[in-house]
Formats: structure tokens, sequence, C-alpha cells
């Protein structure tokens, strides 16, 4: 048996990625850490929040943090993280593709600094114009199954429910709300928000999640690449588990080595 189960690729919008981990960009201690974490996680898409992106076209290694990320070894996903309202996240998206960024949009509405939950009116209001004007649209939202439902009917790529507050690293506290989301989900489901360790990110996948972004519980590790490789890894064992599937559940406890008629 193979060492490394081969697992199936994720799909988004029709675009196929080998990995299912998803990686932010923010928080790194340099550029230079963020562009060795990203080549260790193996990820393929990455989330950039346009409000540290130097859009002049100036070549500034020390600004721009688009000069560290390989056009041909990731979708750079802008991120419109900032956005007080829907207005001020389509007005993001719209910056972000007249600049020549992929028309992909982690769409980010958080109105509260303190916790940094998704404003559900507002993202439902700016997934309904994105997709109108042609964006690909991955909305970030509370593990809500009813908006979920309305987001997929709009015309969103995916859904991306927390498991926990932004950069809390408290883990899925939302579970029994994600597992209705993937229950129901006509579109990729990404747990987004809130993984701490890399346990975490199995027990997501295991779910049936189809993919996790991790951001902040990489990118504050004593040593973020070696951490990158850790999810990478849970990722992979999640999903492998998943969809291998559980051995049964018994109610009572069942030998693994059957006494035989030599004993008797």
């Amino acid at each position: 048996m193979s060492d490394n189960p081969s697992i199936q690729p994720l799909t988004i919008a029709g675009r196929t990625f080998q990995s299912r981990l998803l990686v932010g960009t923010g928080k790194f201690s340099s550029n230079q850490v963020m562009r060795d974490t990203l080549a260790a996680s193996g990820t393929e898409l990455v989330t950039v929040a346009l409000k540290r992106a130097n859009l002049t076209g100036e070549n500034d290694p020390f600004a721009n943090i688009l000069d560290f990320l390989e056009s041909d070894r990731y979708l750079v996903m802008p991120n419109t993280a900032g956005a007080m309202n829907a207005e001020e996240a389509v007005r993001i998206a719209r910056l972000a593709r007249a600049a020549g960024l992929p028309e992909w949009v982690k769409l980010e509405i958080h109105p509260d600094p303190n916790y940094l939950l998704p404003d559900p009116v507002e993202t439902l209001k700016a997934a309904e114009q994105l997709v109108r004007e042609g964006f690909t649209v991955l909305p970030y939202i509370n593990a809500d199954p009813v908006l979920a439902q309305r987001l997929q009917d709009v015309g969103v790529a995916t859904v991306m429910p927390l498991g926990s507050p932004i950069g809390s690293n408290r883990g899925i506290e939302t579970r029994a709300q994600i597992e209705i989301i993937i229950e129901q989900a006509r579109v990729p489901v990404v747990v987004d928000a809130g993984l701490g360790l890399p346990s975490q990110a199995a027990e997501a996948m295991e779910m049936g999640a189809d993919a996790v972004l991790v951001n902040t519980a990489i990118a504050v590790a004593s040593d973020p690449p070696a951490m990158s490789r850790a999810f990478a890894s849970a990722v992979r064992a999640g999903r492998c588990a998943f969809e291998l599937g559980q051995s049964p559940v018994n109610r009572t406890a069942q030998a693994t080595s059957p006494l035989t008629a030599f004993l008797d």
C-alpha cells in the first residue's frame, strides 16, 4: 500500500487544484518568509488583502507583496478584507480587476473590529453584484446553512464558513452547522478562519469539507515553512480518510484477535 495515497483533486469554478490547502498571506514576519512558506505548503491558491498590495506598477520589493507571488505557480486571489459594506467590497474587487489581478475574489465584509464576524446581509448583497459582473466569488461567512444556500442560489463558486473567529486559533466551534452546510452543498465548502492546529484541519477534511484556508496559525508559528508542511500533511490525511470512509462503529467491543479453536 502506498505511504502517500492519492486523493481527488479540488475543482473550483472549473479550475483544478491538486492541493486542498489554501493559504493567506498576512501576518508573516517578511515577504521572504511568506514566499518560502507558500512553496513549502504546496498550495496553489493564495489570498491577498488588496490594501497590502502596491498596484502602482512601481517595483518596490519592500512594499509590494505581489512581487513575491509567482503567477505561474499560484492563483492569487484578491481579498476584500477591510470592507465595511457591500459597496466597499465591490469597489475593492473592481480595483483588483483593473490592476490585472484574476477575477477571483475572496469576499470578506466584517465591520466589527473586535470579532471580525462577517456581515451576512452585506455579503449576500455584494455577492449578487460581483457574480453579475463576472467575478468568481468565494464568500467568507458565518456557519449559517441558510445563508450558504442563498449564496449558492446567487452563483458563488464556494462557500467558506468559519470554524471560529479569524486569527483565534480556537479550532472548529461550529461543527454542527458546518456539517449541515456540507450535506446541502452544491459547491465546494472551504472551512475558513480559526484553525490553529493541523489536527483541526484534518478534522475539517474528515467531516467532508473540500478544502481549508489557513493563515494565522502558519504565519505566526516559530517555523512557518515547517508548520505549513504539517498543515499540508494533515489536509491530505483528513481528505484521504474521508474518501476511504470510516470503519463500522460498534456499540460493544470487537476483539482484534478472536479466540481460535486450538484453545478449546
